[in-house]
């Protein structure tokens, strides 16, 4: 473990000081697995800290080198990489997106048309949160690129086009594809590596494919199992490329992190190529615009004193104690990431867990921004956080309107209530899920996510999907319907059984029918 010297605070502590009590804090009420905290300020790197294993119970130590998955902060990577291509001359921001993908395709004709490269960014695009994410994850499954990319197409809006923010993931997949198209480049990834993490000295950053041996120091995933620390999805000795590199499938040190907004806090001094900086002034600034406004919740209110709250591209923005905050939290499978910048106080900070929860990243973050927002609010700690958000999920447990409802009754459903159901169905974007006998249960089973694969249960008169894989932690409840014509197949339709699932769970999107009978 390094520790940096920090600079004193005001008050007589060590802002290092007060960063290791937070840092301590967040292992030991969430009982982290492994973590990787840094902070930049003034262009230096003035705290390095990493406590726990890349694999529980593993003996190897989580270092500065250590590789974690960075999830939706590659968001920002593949902005700045299209920011780039606008400085050499090779799209701009309004280019219709067909202009370099001519083959894509979104449900609507007229979207088709009109939607622009920033658009893709912005999370502005009609589509619900999380749309097509089920082609994403849960990984590994067998869903292609071009699989996601010619999706698109089939996935119905349910917003106006440019109305209104809803995440989105699918889309900065299709922003990777016309970045390399756009640069005439081998490949989105190939192009990552030669624009940004050669000149920009990320030495350890990793995408596409490669050996784990080759690389080693890497974080595993973890979920919390009888109040143990349990490694899942573990990489094998080949690590494959995925599909969504561009909207979350980037790996990077702490090391490689801190470089990263090193660049972002003193352009003019860090990340130079040929003396002048990584990207201009202007993209810069078109990078850390508002460009979407996001939803002002109480929280932000609350912790943060925000009065407006937007996305940039590939970053969010907001105030906080007056001061301008841009930052983003990444969350995959078992990882979990957070940059923050606080740009006018010359401040940036990054946090990179390998297990623990988003409560846990959003406790310590809090906490930390704190230090320099505020650093007299000095019982804003990781413990305050904490506690407030344990409150507020009590809060919403009494009040019941957001619980996930009881299913404690399940039981197998009967092959003989199932039989006028069984057969193989097929849905536009996501291709075909069977729903048959296996012995003495039915079975649901995606045929290109092979961890969707769970035993078909009832719950009173519904009935459910109860998934084998325990990292799989949003049921679905099952719905068949007859077609309205008579000579027309049934159909099936999807929800989560908890309303507060990830909504990557985008069940609600899929629409089967089904197309044959169980093999």
């Amino acid at each position: 473990m390094h520790v940096a010297v920090a600079r004193e605070p005001s008050g007589g502590e060590t802002r290092q000081a007060a960063i290791d009590a937070e840092v301590d804090a967040a292992v030991a009420r969430f009982e982290l697995p492994g973590l990787a905290v840094g902070v930049v300020e003034d262009g230096e790197v003035t705290y390095v800290r990493t406590a726990g294993e890349l694999r529980a119970g593993g003996g190897e130590p989580v270092t500065p080198a250590t590789l974690f998955k960075i999830a939706s902060n590659s968001k920002a990577m593949t902005t700045a990489l299209l920011a780039r291509l606008v400085d050499q001359g090779k799209l701009a921001w309004d280019d219709p997106v067909i202009r370099h993908l001519p083959d894509f395709r979104m449900h609507d004709p007229w979207v088709t048309r009109e939607i622009q490269v920033r658009d893709l960014l912005i999370h502005n695009s009609g589509l619900g949160a999380g749309a097509g994410d089920l082609m994403l994850w849960p990984e590994p499954n067998l869903f292609t690129r071009e699989d996601v990319i010619a999706g698109m197409a089939h996935l119905k809006p349910i917003y106006s086009f440019r109305s209104r923010y809803a995440y989105d993931n699918t889309l900065y997949i299709v922003a990777g594809e016309l970045a390399a198209a756009a640069a005439g480049a081998e490949s989105y990834e190939a192009l990552l590596r030669s624009e940004l993490f050669e000149p920009l000295g990320l030495e350890r950053c990793r995408v596409g494919e490669w050996r784990r041996d080759e690389v080693g120091d890497m974080a595993q995933p973890h979920i919390r199992i009888d109040g143990r620390n349990v490694p899942v999805r573990e990489d094998g000795e080949m690590v494959a490329a995925v599909p969504m590199a561009a909207a979350g499938g980037i790996r990077c040190s702490l090391d490689d992190m801190l470089r990263w907004i090193t660049m972002w806090l003193q352009p003019e001094r860090s990340g130079l190529v040929d003396g002048a900086p990584w990207l201009s002034r202007e993209q810069r600034e078109a990078l850390w615009t508002a460009h979407t406004p996001m939803p002002l919740g109480r929280r932000l209110r609350e912790w943060d004193g925000a009065h407006f709250h937007a996305y940039g591209y590939g970053w969010r923005l907001n105030d906080a104690d007056g001061r301008l905050k841009v930052s983003h939290t990444g969350t995959l499978s078992g990882m979990y990431s957070a940059v923050t910048l606080l740009p006018e106080l010359g401040v940036g900070f990054v946090v990179l867990m390998n297990g623990g929860g988003s409560n846990a990243r959003s406790a310590l973050v809090q906490a930390l921004s704190k230090r320099f927002t505020a650093p007299e609010a000095a019982d804003r700690t990781v413990d305050y956080y904490a506690d407030a958000i344990a409150a507020d999920a009590a809060a919403d447990r009494k009040d019941g309107s957001t619980s996930a409802p009881d299913t404690s009754s399940r039981q197998a459903a009967s092959i003989d209530s199932m039989t006028p159901w069984l057969g193989v169905y097929r849905d536009p974007w996501f291709g075909e899920a069977s729903v048959c006998r296996r012995g003495d249960a039915v079975r649901f089973a995606a045929a290109r996510s092979p961890m969707l694969s769970g035993t078909v249960m009832r719950v009173g008169e519904r009935l459910l999907v109860d998934w084998d894989e325990v990292s799989v932690d949003a049921e679905a409840w099952l719905t068949f319907a007859d077609a309205d014509d008579a000579n027309a197949p049934p159909t099936l339709t999807m929800a989560k059984v908890d309303p507060q699932a990830d909504f990557s769970y985008d069940y609600e999107d899929l629409a089967f029918v089904r197309v044959g009978d169980c093999p």
